[in-house]
Protein backbone atom coordinates (compact mmCIF):
# COMPACT_ATOMS: atom_id res chain seq x y z
CA UNK A 1 0.00 0.00 0.00
CA UNK A 2 1.60 3.73 -0.38
CA UNK A 3 1.68 6.13 1.36
CA UNK A 4 -0.87 8.84 2.31
CA UNK A 5 -2.27 12.17 1.29
CA UNK A 6 -3.46 14.21 4.20
CA UNK A 7 -6.34 16.93 4.01
CA UNK A 8 -8.21 19.20 6.17
CA UNK A 9 -7.05 22.43 7.05
CA UNK A 10 -3.43 23.13 6.12
CA UNK A 11 -3.36 26.28 8.05
CA UNK A 12 0.08 28.53 6.77
CA UNK A 13 1.76 29.89 9.60
CA UNK A 14 5.33 32.12 10.47
CA UNK A 15 6.68 32.31 13.84
CA UNK A 16 5.36 35.04 15.31
CA UNK A 17 8.36 37.71 15.21
CA UNK A 18 8.68 37.65 11.30
CA UNK A 19 4.55 37.45 10.96
CA UNK A 20 4.52 40.96 12.31
CA UNK A 21 6.53 42.28 9.37
CA UNK A 22 4.60 40.01 6.57
CA UNK A 23 2.97 41.42 3.74
CA UNK A 24 2.06 39.57 0.06
CA UNK A 25 3.47 41.40 -2.67
CA UNK A 26 3.72 38.32 -5.04
CA UNK A 27 1.46 37.17 -7.82
CA UNK A 28 1.00 34.01 -8.71
CA UNK A 29 -0.90 31.57 -10.11
CA UNK A 30 -4.75 32.56 -10.78
CA UNK A 31 -3.78 36.40 -9.05
CA UNK A 32 -3.12 39.39 -11.28
CA UNK A 33 -0.07 41.87 -10.85
CA UNK A 34 -0.98 46.26 -9.78
CA UNK A 35 -1.76 46.63 -13.34
CA UNK A 36 -4.00 44.17 -13.48
CA UNK A 37 -1.84 41.62 -15.97
CA UNK A 38 -1.68 37.68 -14.89
CA UNK A 39 0.86 37.17 -12.78
CA UNK A 40 3.48 34.12 -13.10
CA UNK A 41 2.64 30.75 -12.18
CA UNK A 42 3.83 28.99 -8.70
CA UNK A 43 5.43 26.15 -9.36
CA UNK A 44 5.79 22.62 -6.73
CA UNK A 45 9.56 22.33 -5.75
CA UNK A 46 8.93 19.08 -3.86
CA UNK A 47 6.69 16.56 -2.70
CA UNK A 48 7.00 14.35 0.30
CA UNK A 49 5.01 11.50 1.30
CA UNK A 50 3.78 9.57 4.86
CA UNK A 51 4.70 5.60 4.38
CA UNK A 52 2.49 3.26 5.71
CA UNK A 53 2.18 3.28 9.32
CA UNK A 54 -0.39 0.53 11.26
CA UNK A 55 -3.18 2.76 12.61
CA UNK A 56 -3.15 0.22 15.92
CA UNK A 57 -0.03 0.21 16.21
CA UNK A 58 0.71 4.24 16.28
CA UNK A 59 -2.10 4.43 18.73
CA UNK A 60 -1.57 1.88 21.03
CA UNK A 61 2.20 3.03 20.90
CA UNK A 62 1.28 6.72 22.69
CA UNK A 63 -1.88 5.16 24.44
CA UNK A 64 -1.68 1.08 25.23
CA UNK A 65 -5.00 0.06 24.60
CA UNK A 66 -6.88 2.27 22.56
CA UNK A 67 -7.38 0.30 19.31
CA UNK A 68 -7.93 -3.45 19.66
CA UNK A 69 -8.58 -3.86 15.84
CA UNK A 70 -7.44 -1.33 13.16
CA UNK A 71 -9.08 -3.29 9.76
CA UNK A 72 -5.65 -2.59 7.90
CA UNK A 73 -6.18 1.35 8.29
CA UNK A 74 -2.91 2.87 8.37
CA UNK A 75 -2.06 6.42 9.77
CA UNK A 76 -3.78 9.48 8.10
CA UNK A 77 -5.54 12.44 8.53
CA UNK A 78 -3.27 14.34 9.76
CA UNK A 79 -3.39 16.94 6.84
CA UNK A 80 -6.15 18.92 8.85
CA UNK A 81 -3.52 21.57 9.61
CA UNK A 82 -0.02 22.53 8.97
CA UNK A 83 2.13 24.76 10.99
CA UNK A 84 5.61 25.30 11.53
CA UNK A 85 7.72 23.90 14.44
CA UNK A 86 10.52 26.02 14.68
CA UNK A 87 13.12 23.63 12.45
CA UNK A 88 13.49 24.25 8.53
CA UNK A 89 11.07 21.32 7.21
CA UNK A 90 9.11 20.70 10.45
CA UNK A 91 5.95 21.28 11.36
CA UNK A 92 2.47 20.72 13.55
CA UNK A 93 0.02 18.56 12.49
CA UNK A 94 -2.97 16.99 13.70
CA UNK A 95 -5.64 14.51 12.61
CA UNK A 96 -8.91 14.57 12.78
CA UNK A 97 -11.38 12.01 14.10
CA UNK A 98 -10.19 9.16 12.64
CA UNK A 99 -11.50 6.80 10.00
CA UNK A 100 -14.63 7.55 8.90
CA UNK A 101 -17.08 6.71 6.20
CA UNK A 102 -20.88 6.42 4.75
CA UNK A 103 -23.05 4.03 4.47
CA UNK A 104 -26.85 3.84 2.92
CA UNK A 105 -28.75 1.47 5.20
CA UNK A 106 -32.80 1.61 4.06
CA UNK A 107 -32.05 4.77 1.97
CA UNK A 108 -30.61 6.87 4.92
CA UNK A 109 -26.75 7.65 5.10
CA UNK A 110 -25.38 6.64 8.33
CA UNK A 111 -21.84 7.52 9.64
CA UNK A 112 -19.29 4.97 10.68
CA UNK A 113 -16.51 4.87 12.54
CA UNK A 114 -14.47 1.30 11.74
CA UNK A 115 -11.76 2.00 14.36
CA UNK A 116 -13.60 3.53 17.29
CA UNK A 117 -11.05 3.76 19.77
CA UNK A 118 -8.80 6.10 17.80
CA UNK A 119 -7.58 9.10 19.96
CA UNK A 120 -6.80 12.15 17.89
CA UNK A 121 -3.21 13.01 18.12
CA UNK A 122 -0.92 16.06 17.77
CA UNK A 123 1.88 14.68 15.32
CA UNK A 124 5.20 16.49 14.48
CA UNK A 125 6.74 15.33 10.97
CA UNK A 126 9.88 16.41 9.48
CA UNK A 127 10.10 16.49 4.91
CA UNK A 128 12.74 14.63 4.62
CA UNK A 129 13.64 14.41 0.91
CA UNK A 130 10.30 12.69 -0.72
CA UNK A 131 9.53 11.36 2.78
CA UNK A 132 7.40 12.34 5.39
CA UNK A 133 8.62 10.94 8.82
CA UNK A 134 6.94 11.17 12.20
CA UNK A 135 9.13 12.89 15.00
CA UNK A 136 6.55 12.47 18.17
CA UNK A 137 3.23 12.23 18.56
CA UNK A 138 0.97 13.64 21.53
CA UNK A 139 -2.36 12.28 22.39
CA UNK A 140 -5.01 14.37 23.07
CA UNK A 141 -6.65 13.44 26.53
CA UNK A 142 -9.24 14.33 29.17
CA UNK A 143 -8.35 15.85 32.96
CA UNK A 144 -8.06 12.47 34.15
CA UNK A 145 -6.03 10.98 31.28
CA UNK A 146 -8.67 8.71 29.29
CA UNK A 147 -8.17 9.26 25.67
CA UNK A 148 -10.15 11.24 23.53
CA UNK A 149 -11.93 9.57 20.86
CA UNK A 150 -13.31 11.01 17.74
CA UNK A 151 -17.20 9.94 18.45
CA UNK A 152 -19.75 12.33 18.11
CA UNK A 153 -21.07 14.19 21.48
CA UNK A 154 -24.49 14.65 21.46
CA UNK A 155 -27.75 12.89 20.08
CA UNK A 156 -30.11 14.73 18.04
CA UNK A 157 -27.21 17.08 16.88
CA UNK A 158 -24.59 15.17 16.00
CA UNK A 159 -24.62 11.99 13.42
CA UNK A 160 -25.49 9.03 15.15
CA UNK A 161 -22.37 6.66 15.06
CA UNK A 162 -22.57 2.79 13.56
CA UNK A 163 -19.54 -0.01 13.34
CA UNK A 164 -17.71 -0.19 9.56
CA UNK A 165 -20.55 -2.15 8.06
CA UNK A 166 -23.06 0.86 9.55
CA UNK A 167 -25.45 -2.41 11.08
CA UNK A 168 -24.37 -1.67 14.97
CA UNK A 169 -24.92 1.62 16.82
CA UNK A 170 -21.99 3.12 18.85
CA UNK A 171 -22.09 5.20 21.60
CA UNK A 172 -21.69 8.43 21.70
CA UNK A 173 -19.13 10.73 23.47
CA UNK A 174 -19.26 13.87 24.99
CA UNK A 175 -15.94 14.00 24.79
CA UNK A 176 -14.81 13.22 21.47
CA UNK A 177 -13.30 15.93 19.34
CA UNK A 178 -13.16 16.27 15.61
CA UNK A 179 -10.15 18.38 15.72
CA UNK A 180 -8.97 20.22 12.42
CA UNK A 181 -6.90 23.58 12.55
CA UNK A 182 -3.83 23.64 14.90
CA UNK A 183 -1.80 26.25 16.06
CA UNK A 184 0.87 26.06 19.21
CA UNK A 185 1.33 29.10 21.73
CA UNK A 186 4.39 30.38 22.71
CA UNK A 187 3.92 29.09 26.00
CA UNK A 188 4.16 25.71 24.40
CA UNK A 189 0.66 25.31 24.56
CA UNK A 190 -2.10 24.11 21.44
CA UNK A 191 -4.65 25.63 20.28
CA UNK A 192 -7.11 23.49 18.34
CA UNK A 193 -10.54 23.57 16.78
CA UNK A 194 -13.48 21.34 16.58
CA UNK A 195 -16.55 20.67 14.02
CA UNK A 196 -18.60 19.04 16.43
CA UNK A 197 -19.48 21.91 19.38
CA UNK A 198 -17.93 23.89 16.85
CA UNK A 199 -15.45 24.40 19.11
CA UNK A 200 -11.96 25.56 20.46
CA UNK A 201 -9.98 23.70 22.57
CA UNK A 202 -6.97 24.72 24.77
CA UNK A 203 -4.53 21.65 24.93
CA UNK A 204 -1.67 21.16 27.22
CA UNK A 205 1.95 20.77 25.87
CA UNK A 206 1.09 16.99 26.87
CA UNK A 207 -1.98 16.85 25.09
CA UNK A 208 -4.18 17.57 28.25
CA UNK A 209 -7.74 19.10 27.14
CA UNK A 210 -7.36 22.35 29.11
CA UNK A 211 -11.09 23.75 27.91
CA UNK A 212 -13.25 23.81 25.24
CA UNK A 213 -14.82 26.80 24.43
CA UNK A 214 -18.38 26.05 22.90
CA UNK A 215 -21.28 28.03 21.75
CA UNK A 216 -23.50 29.54 23.87
CA UNK A 217 -26.44 26.82 24.44
CA UNK A 218 -24.80 24.33 23.19
CA UNK A 219 -25.67 22.30 26.66
CA UNK A 220 -22.84 19.68 26.48
CA UNK A 221 -22.07 17.81 29.83
CA UNK A 222 -20.36 14.74 30.88
CA UNK A 223 -17.25 15.82 29.70
CA UNK A 224 -13.81 15.05 31.85
CA UNK A 225 -12.43 18.75 31.03
CA UNK A 226 -14.09 22.09 31.65
CA UNK A 227 -16.75 23.87 29.08
CA UNK A 228 -17.09 27.48 28.77
CA UNK A 229 -19.95 28.43 26.59
CA UNK A 230 -18.54 31.53 25.32
CA UNK A 231 -18.95 31.48 21.28
CA UNK A 232 -21.81 33.03 19.26
CA UNK A 233 -24.73 31.12 20.02
CA UNK A 234 -25.60 31.41 16.43
CA UNK A 235 -22.80 29.06 15.78
CA UNK A 236 -25.65 26.42 17.46
CA UNK A 237 -26.64 26.44 13.24
CA UNK A 238 -23.30 25.15 11.95
CA UNK A 239 -24.02 22.22 9.31
CA UNK A 240 -23.46 18.93 9.99
CA UNK A 241 -19.91 18.04 10.05
CA UNK A 242 -18.98 21.49 8.79
CA UNK A 243 -17.48 23.82 12.39
CA UNK A 244 -14.85 24.83 12.61
CA UNK A 245 -11.81 24.24 10.45
CA UNK A 246 -9.49 27.05 9.66
CA UNK A 247 -7.20 28.65 13.01
CA UNK A 248 -4.95 31.41 12.73
CA UNK A 249 -2.68 33.04 15.09
CA UNK A 250 -2.40 36.79 15.18
CA UNK A 251 1.70 37.76 16.27
CA UNK A 252 -0.62 39.55 19.20
CA UNK A 253 -1.72 35.97 20.27
CA UNK A 254 -5.50 36.48 19.46
CA UNK A 255 -6.94 33.80 17.51
CA UNK A 256 -8.86 33.70 14.26
CA UNK A 257 -11.49 31.01 13.50
CA UNK A 258 -13.11 30.10 10.35
CA UNK A 259 -16.58 28.51 10.19
CA UNK A 260 -15.83 25.92 7.35
CA UNK A 261 -19.30 26.71 5.34
CA UNK A 262 -22.28 28.82 6.04
CA UNK A 263 -24.72 28.29 8.65
CA UNK A 264 -27.95 26.59 8.13
CA UNK A 265 -30.00 29.59 8.67
CA UNK A 266 -33.12 29.60 8.60
CA UNK A 267 -32.84 25.95 7.12
CA UNK A 268 -30.43 23.62 5.48
CA UNK A 269 -31.37 24.69 2.32
CA UNK A 270 -30.47 28.36 2.52
CA UNK A 271 -26.87 27.41 3.83
CA UNK A 272 -26.95 24.94 0.88
CA UNK A 273 -27.08 27.21 -1.84
CA UNK A 274 -25.25 30.65 0.20
CA UNK A 275 -21.83 31.88 -0.28
CA UNK A 276 -21.62 33.61 3.14
CA UNK A 277 -19.45 32.38 5.82
CA UNK A 278 -18.07 33.74 9.38
CA UNK A 279 -14.98 33.97 10.76
CA UNK A 280 -14.21 34.53 14.70
CA UNK A 281 -11.90 36.74 16.33
CA UNK A 282 -10.87 35.04 19.60
CA UNK A 283 -8.40 36.72 22.87
CA UNK A 284 -7.25 34.26 24.73
CA UNK A 285 -6.15 36.64 27.67
CA UNK A 286 -10.15 37.56 28.02
CA UNK A 287 -11.20 34.40 26.91
CA UNK A 288 -13.89 35.82 24.96
CA UNK A 289 -14.98 36.37 20.82
CA UNK A 290 -13.89 39.64 20.55
CA UNK A 291 -14.91 40.49 16.89
CA UNK A 292 -17.17 38.53 14.29
CA UNK A 293 -16.40 38.97 10.70
CA UNK A 294 -18.28 38.62 7.33
CA UNK A 295 -16.90 36.65 4.56
CA UNK A 296 -18.29 35.64 0.82
CA UNK A 297 -17.12 33.06 -1.15
CA UNK A 298 -16.23 33.50 -4.82
CA UNK A 299 -18.82 32.11 -6.76
CA UNK A 300 -18.42 27.93 -6.89
CA UNK A 301 -17.39 27.60 -10.46
CA UNK A 302 -14.27 30.50 -10.26
CA UNK A 303 -13.17 28.29 -7.20
CA UNK A 304 -13.21 25.06 -9.23
CA UNK A 305 -14.44 25.17 -12.91
CA UNK A 306 -16.63 23.02 -14.04
CA UNK A 307 -18.22 22.77 -10.62
CA UNK A 308 -21.92 23.98 -10.52
CA UNK A 309 -22.89 22.99 -6.54
CA UNK A 310 -22.37 25.66 -4.47
CA UNK A 311 -22.34 23.42 -0.77
CA UNK A 312 -18.38 21.95 -1.94
CA UNK A 313 -17.21 25.82 -0.90
CA UNK A 314 -15.38 25.15 2.07
CA UNK A 315 -12.70 26.68 4.41
CA UNK A 316 -9.84 25.24 5.58
CA UNK A 317 -7.26 27.35 6.39
CA UNK A 318 -6.47 30.52 7.57
CA UNK A 319 -2.71 32.06 8.15
CA UNK A 320 -1.51 35.00 9.35
CA UNK A 321 0.66 36.72 7.72
CA UNK A 322 0.40 40.48 9.80
CA UNK A 323 -0.55 42.28 12.43
CA UNK A 324 -4.07 41.98 11.35
CA UNK A 325 -3.84 40.13 7.54
CA UNK A 326 -4.36 36.32 7.01
CA UNK A 327 -4.27 34.28 3.70
CA UNK A 328 -8.22 32.93 3.81
CA UNK A 329 -7.94 29.44 1.47
CA UNK A 330 -11.23 29.06 -0.26
CA UNK A 331 -11.59 25.18 -1.54
CA UNK A 332 -13.60 22.11 -3.04
CA UNK A 333 -12.25 18.86 -2.39
CA UNK A 334 -10.34 19.07 -6.33
CA UNK A 335 -8.90 22.54 -5.60
CA UNK A 336 -8.08 25.58 -3.76
CA UNK A 337 -7.23 29.57 -4.07
CA UNK A 338 -5.81 31.61 -0.80
CA UNK A 339 -7.09 35.01 -0.78
CA UNK A 340 -5.16 37.88 1.18
CA UNK A 341 -7.81 39.78 3.82
CA UNK A 342 -7.34 42.48 5.91
CA UNK A 343 -9.39 42.47 9.37
CA UNK A 344 -10.94 45.93 10.17
CA UNK A 345 -11.05 47.26 13.27
CA UNK A 346 -14.14 46.81 15.57
CA UNK A 347 -16.25 44.10 16.79
CA UNK A 348 -17.62 43.34 12.66
CA UNK A 349 -21.35 41.45 12.87
CA UNK A 350 -20.64 40.11 16.43
CA UNK A 351 -23.85 40.73 18.13
CA UNK A 352 -25.39 42.44 15.40
CA UNK A 353 -28.96 41.22 14.12
CA UNK A 354 -26.97 38.65 12.22
CA UNK A 355 -26.04 36.70 15.00
CA UNK A 356 -29.78 36.62 15.85
CA UNK A 357 -31.15 33.18 14.08
CA UNK A 358 -34.64 35.02 14.11
CA UNK A 359 -33.34 37.98 11.57
CA UNK A 360 -35.30 37.60 8.32
CA UNK A 361 -33.84 36.97 5.44
CA UNK A 362 -30.86 35.91 7.44
CA UNK A 363 -26.91 36.95 6.73
CA UNK A 364 -26.29 33.72 4.86
CA UNK A 365 -29.55 34.15 2.77
CA UNK A 366 -27.86 37.28 1.36
CA UNK A 367 -27.23 37.49 -2.45
CA UNK A 368 -25.71 40.90 -2.08
CA UNK A 369 -24.80 40.61 1.46
CA UNK A 370 -22.76 44.28 0.93
CA UNK A 371 -25.54 46.08 -0.37
CA UNK A 372 -27.87 45.00 2.87
CA UNK A 373 -24.87 47.22 4.82
CA UNK A 374 -22.95 44.08 5.91
CA UNK A 375 -19.32 45.02 6.25
CA UNK A 376 -18.12 41.92 4.24
CA UNK A 377 -14.43 41.59 4.47
CA UNK A 378 -12.46 42.66 1.29
CA UNK A 379 -10.24 40.55 -0.57
CA UNK A 380 -7.90 39.81 -3.23
CA UNK A 381 -6.57 36.28 -4.57
CA UNK A 382 -2.62 35.61 -3.86
CA UNK A 383 -2.67 31.82 -5.83
CA UNK A 384 -4.68 29.93 -7.54
CA UNK A 385 -3.74 26.41 -6.44
CA UNK A 386 -6.19 24.37 -9.51
CA UNK A 387 -3.36 26.09 -11.82
CA UNK A 388 -0.20 24.99 -10.45
CA UNK A 389 0.83 21.97 -11.77
CA UNK A 390 2.08 18.72 -9.02
CA UNK A 391 -0.62 19.79 -6.04
CA UNK A 392 -3.07 17.42 -5.02
CA UNK A 393 -6.77 17.66 -4.46
CA UNK A 394 -8.37 18.24 -1.07
CA UNK A 395 -5.39 20.79 0.85
CA UNK A 396 -6.87 21.41 3.95
CA UNK A 397 -3.22 22.72 5.45
CA UNK A 398 -0.90 25.78 4.55
CA UNK A 399 2.48 27.11 6.04
CA UNK A 400 4.40 29.96 4.94
CA UNK A 401 8.47 28.13 4.99
CA UNK A 402 9.88 31.20 3.84
CA UNK A 403 10.15 34.82 1.64
CA UNK A 404 8.18 33.42 -0.98
CA UNK A 405 7.94 29.75 -0.47
CA UNK A 406 5.20 27.58 1.64
CA UNK A 407 3.85 23.92 1.95
CA UNK A 408 0.47 22.61 1.73
CA UNK A 409 -0.78 19.21 3.08
CA UNK A 410 -3.62 17.12 1.89
CA UNK A 411 -6.48 14.94 3.85
CA UNK A 412 -6.09 11.57 2.62
CA UNK A 413 -9.25 10.09 4.87
CA UNK A 414 -7.12 7.52 6.40
CA UNK A 415 -7.40 5.85 2.81
CA UNK A 416 -11.60 5.45 3.55
CA UNK A 417 -13.89 5.77 1.39
CA UNK A 418 -17.52 5.94 1.65
CA UNK A 419 -20.06 3.29 0.44
CA UNK A 420 -20.24 -0.45 1.19
CA UNK A 421 -16.93 -1.17 -0.52
CA UNK A 422 -14.85 0.50 1.72
CA UNK A 423 -14.25 -2.68 3.62
CA UNK A 424 -13.90 -6.52 2.00
CA UNK A 425 -15.61 -9.71 3.00
CA UNK A 426 -13.42 -9.83 5.98
CA UNK A 427 -13.79 -6.32 7.29
CA UNK A 428 -10.20 -5.51 5.99
CA UNK A 429 -10.09 -1.92 4.16
CA UNK A 430 -9.85 -1.46 0.32
CA UNK A 431 -7.45 1.52 0.83
CA UNK A 432 -8.18 4.21 -1.73
CA UNK A 433 -4.41 4.70 -2.60
CA UNK A 434 -4.49 8.41 -2.09
CA UNK A 435 -1.40 9.21 -0.34
CA UNK A 436 -0.92 11.98 2.48
CA UNK A 437 1.47 13.93 0.88
CA UNK A 438 3.11 17.55 1.88
CA UNK A 439 3.59 19.73 -1.07
CA UNK A 440 6.31 22.34 -1.57
CA UNK A 441 5.98 25.60 -3.57
CA UNK A 442 7.39 28.68 -4.51
CA UNK A 443 6.12 31.93 -5.85
CA UNK A 444 7.62 34.19 -8.41
CA UNK A 445 8.33 37.43 -5.88
CA UNK A 446 8.44 37.23 -2.48
CA UNK A 447 5.92 37.30 0.23
CA UNK A 448 7.49 39.97 2.92
CA UNK A 449 8.43 42.99 1.72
Amino acid sequence: MSARVVRRSLAVGLPLALLATVSVAATAAGAQDRHGRPGPTARVTGSAVLGDVPLAGFSNGLLPGTVDDDRGVMLGGIGSDLYPAGRKGEFWTVTDRGPNGQIKIDGKKRRTFPVPGFDPAIVEVRVDGGHVRVVRSIPLATRSGAPVNGLPNQPGRDEAPYTYDARTPLTYDPNGLDTEGIVRACDGTFWLVDEYGPSLVHVSARGRVLARYVPEGLGLTGTDYPVVEALPGVLLHRKTNRGFEGLAQLPGGDLVLAVQSPLSLPDQDAGESSRNTRLLRFSPKKRAVTAEYAYRFDPVDVVDPGEDDTSELKISSVVAIGRNTLLVQERTDRTARLHRVTLPHGRGILGSAWDDPATSPSYEELTAPSAAGVPVLRKSLVVDLGKVPGVPGKIEGVAVTGRNTFAVINDNDFGMTDGPDAFDANGRLVDSGIDTSVTLLKLPRPLHG
